[in-house]
Order: C-alpha cells, then structure tokens, then sequence
C-alpha cells in the first residue's frame, strides 16, 4: 500500500510541475492544485498508515501498547487542505480578472501587452 501511495505522490509532484511549466494561467492552477494534493497524500504517507487503531490511551495504561494511528498528519492535512482551498480560489479570481483584462490566458501574450516607460 506504501509503494501505490509513493507512486501517486511522485505522480501529482510531476503532473504538477510539468503543468506549472506550461504558458497557460488555467494550466498553472491546475499544476498548483495537483502539487498541493501530492503534499497533503506524502504528509498522509509520512503519518504511517495504521488501519482501524485509533490513537487512544486507555485508563488503566499511561503509554500506547501497540501501533496506532498518529492523528499529528491527519491534523496537518486538514490545515493545508483549507490553505490550498483558499489559494486556488484567489488564484481563479485573479486569472478570471487577468482574462477579463487582457483577453488572454497565455503568459507570452500578457507579457507583451505590458507597457514600458
């Protein structure tokens, strides 16, 4: 299960930045989007994956007896989840009111519409 989850992570890293590198604003977004998602599935991988055991203590004992699922991942996830949710959202403002603008998504294109003094 770790090494499909490897394979995904190098993935979305590489669909990722190959779509970064790409001159269309529409196709950065998306790379953003799929490097967010290969950090938050290595920050889950990292977590170690402990199927069906909860971190919980019981009463009687004051460390954990056995492998449990580290909730410290799951908690980071959650945060980047929110913080990515909110740069992909201005992102797509911005490239919308771009496109607005300069009639265009192409990076080259928005370059020469630029005006020197």
């Amino acid at each position: 299960m770790e090494v499909l989850l490897a394979i995904m992570v190098g993935t979305l890293y590489a669909s990722g930045i190959y779509m970064i590198l790409r001159r269309s604003l529409v196709k950065l977004i998306i790379g953003i989007i799929l490097l967010g998602n290969g950090a938050n599935l290595l920050i889950f991988l990292l977590g170690r994956i402990a199927k069906g055991s909860p971190p919980i203590i019981p009463g009687d004992s004051k460390v954990f007896l056995e492998a449990y699922s580290d909730p410290l991942p799951q908690a980071l996830i959650l945060t980047a989840i929110v913080i990515s949710f909110g740069l992909q959202s201005f992102a797509i403002v911005l490239v919308k009111r771009a496109h607005k603008v300069v009639k265009t998504d192409d990076l080259d294109e928005m370059n020469a519409t630029d005006e020197y003094s």
